[in-house]
């Protein structure tokens, strides 16, 4: 959860001093001058290791510790005995032939479930994902499911859920993109500008895929998938991905400009940063969220808070101090940097003073603010068991607040015996606003393990067929009489009456998946077309499937893949009108095609497969049909 910082030598003297109890030479005199010159390197050690401590806490690598999420844990599953049942009933093959791309099914989930924490990782989820979208498309209708009972731990709390559905399956997996997204920012070195855009990007993902769960989930089974967790963790991701927008304008403290307006830009994308996390903060705190949420997470918001928004003051007080003299003309007016109205007469004039002694009033003023805030910060981080051996949090506060105390004596004088005035809260504003990103997922789309079973336009448990053949056809004078039309399963079009093909029993709306002993459920127009011709007056020995009527099945027309078991775990594709994809030719499924904002679907109407009425006519790009 939270980044931890362990010292490396931790142990180190324990381990010697238990070596030192087994060595004899340490009864000796010699033995006791060695063991004293060992005990003085170690504090030499010690010494040096406190040294780049204290230079490493005021250097300029230091950076504020972010919250990644952990991955959701899941148990082994056996997919074969429901997939073999499956395959042999409903799909008329042999289960045990198909043992192969179970096994492969099989080892990529117990691959997913501990991935690398770098794109490979991503990489390996999606591909995951995008096969369970296959599985979801060929396999499952909205009367049927696997039988399987998905068990996942929840990310929060660690307390197990388990559903039949396979969208729990489906929306575990994406979770844990967006987890790994989380925890791929978190580690990236934000000191200089391109790491601090990798962390914008990757907590920008991580932000859209919580987003697309929350839109898309209900009647979430574990309290991480809930609608208020991911809301307040995508809150909480734009807020660190607003967070390392400010890292990546802040330049080092030896290159930071003296320029007025460059450190009131700056100040307020420090208040812009503070008002996400105090978004954040009232989220967290509130039931449900407060009840599962992590009380450190908590904490550590409300310090970012305060901390970001003290450094919004301490930027104004560098303006007005240290900043480079300005015209009236160039300095913005007081309601674009201040939120509340300024004291002195003219409510709309420059929003500094231009004089020295009220710049320095106004800027000591602010460094109060800044001051106090630091403190608080301070005193929230003490009061947190976990986040007090997070040392780097806490020296990252410590520096900011030895800079403003050492900017506020610089400015105290000792004859200024005028109360400071109230410094004015700052205005947030940020000229990158991030964005919640869609997560690439299609990045891991690869090969249908279950290719060999047909194109899914065809051979899916929504359809219902019957195989017929195999069926001898030989070539009469006017050819083969028959029409074909489309690939991957070619269709014929058309059966010309008192032909050979109609003769031996072939129909409109039939596909063939044999041509003379050999599968061409995959094969092109053309293949299959050439094929037939090759065969001559011999004829050729076809066989085929045709596809049957079924109330309360999906049609042809219909042919999306239900994104939620019996249940109602998840919203079907087609609620919420997404497109069926072509017939012609099989192409991977998009891994996303719901959305709750998409309007319904205008394709509710059933086709009927083999009605002549609903075959078009060979396209002119196609090779000549008839036979």
């Amino acid at each position: 959860m939270i980044l931890e910082e362990r010292p490396d030598g931790a142990g180190t003297g324990e381990k010697s001093a238990r070596l030192q109890g087994c060595d004899s030479l340490t009864q000796t005199q010699r033995g006791q001058l060695q063991s004293r010159r060992a005990r003085i390197y170690q504090q030499i050690n010690k010494e040096l290791q406190m040294r780049t401590g204290a230079e490493n806490l005021y250097s300029e690598a230091v950076t504020v510790p972010m919250i990644p999420l952990g991955l959701k844990e899941t148990k082994e599953l056996d997919w074969s005995t429901p997939l073999k049942e499956l395959i042999s009933v409903h799909f008329g093959e042999d289960g045990t032939s198909y043992e192969a791309e179970i096994r492969e099914l099989e080892a990529l989930r117990q691959a997913m479930r501990t991935p690398s924490r770098n794109e490979a990782g991503l990489e390996l989820l999606t591909t995951y994902y995008h096969q369970l979208c296959l599985l979801d498309a060929r396999f499952l209708t909205p009367a049927r499911s696997l039988g399987l009972f998905f068990q996942w731990y929840d990310s929060l709390t660690g307390v197990p859920a388990q559903q039949r559905a396979l969208a729990f399956e489906k929306g575990s997996v994406l979770f844990n993109i967006g987890a790994l997204h989380t925890q791929i920012g978190a580690r990236q070195d934000r000191t200089c500008i391109e790491g601090a855009h990798c962390a914008v990007e990757a907590f920008q993902r991580a932000a859209g895929a919580f987003s697309l769960l929350r839109e898309n989930f209900s009647n979430a089974p574990s309290p991480d998938m809930s609608a208020v967790s991911l809301c307040a963790l995508e809150q909480l991701m734009m807020a660190q991905a607003q967070e390392c927008v400010f890292e990546g304008l802040s330049p080092p403290a030896s290159m930071a400009p003296r320029n007025c307006l460059a450190q009131l830009h700056l100040a307020q994308e420090a208040a812009q940063v503070a008002a996400e996390y105090r978004l954040v903060h009232r989220t967290m705190a509130q039931p449900p969220v407060h009840d599962y949420v992590p009380v450190s997470w908590t904490t550590l918001v409300h310090v970012k808070a305060e901390y970001f928004c003290s450094l919004a003051h301490y930027h104004i007080a560098m303006a007005l101090c240290d900043g480079s003299p300005a015209t009236e003309g160039e300095l913005p007016a007081h309601e674009q940097v201040f939120l509340q109205p300024p004291t002195f007469s003219n409510p709309r004039g420059p929003a500094l003073p231009l004089e020295l002694e009220e710049r320095r009033k106004l800027g000591k003023a602010h460094l109060k603010r800044a001051i106090l805030g630091q403190e608080e910060a301070l005193r929230l981080h003490m009061l947190c068991r976990v986040l007090r051996e997070v040392d780097l949090l806490r020296a990252v506060v410590a520096q900011a607040l030895q800079c403003s105390l050492a900017k506020y004596s610089e400015l105290d004088c000792e004859d200024d015996f005028c109360e400071a005035a109230e410094a004015p809260d700052i205005r947030p504003k940020t000229r990158q606003k991030p964005e919640a990103r869609m997560p690439c997922l299609s990045q891991g789309k690869g090969p249908d393990i279950f290719h060999r079973l047909g194109p899914l336009s065809v051979f899916s448990a929504k359809n219902r067929w019957r195989l017929v053949g195999p069926i001898h056809l030989t070539r009469g004078e006017g050819g083969f009489g028959l029409t074909l039309r489309g690939d991957s399963p070619v269709l014929i079009a058309a059966v010309i009456p008192g032909g050979q093909a109609a003769a031996a029993g072939l129909k409109e709306g039939d596909y063939i998946v044999a041509v003379n002993g050999q599968p061409c459920r995959w094969w092109r127009h053309a293949e299959v077309v050439a094929e037939l011709r090759a065969a001559g007056d011999a004829g050729a020995s076809l066989q085929v499937v045709s596809l049957l009527p079924s109330s309360g099945l999906p049609g042809l027309g219909d042919r999306r893949p239900t994104l939620l078991g019996p249940r109602g775990f998840l919203r079907s594709q087609r609620e919420h009108g997404c497109q069926t994809p072509a017939c012609t030719r099989a192409s991977p499924r998009p891994l996303l095609g719901w959305s709750r904002k998409t309007q319904q679907g205008k394709t509710g109407g059933r086709l009927q497969p083999c009605a002549p009425a609903k075959v078009a006519p060979p396209s002119p790009s196609e090779l000549p049909g008839r036979l």
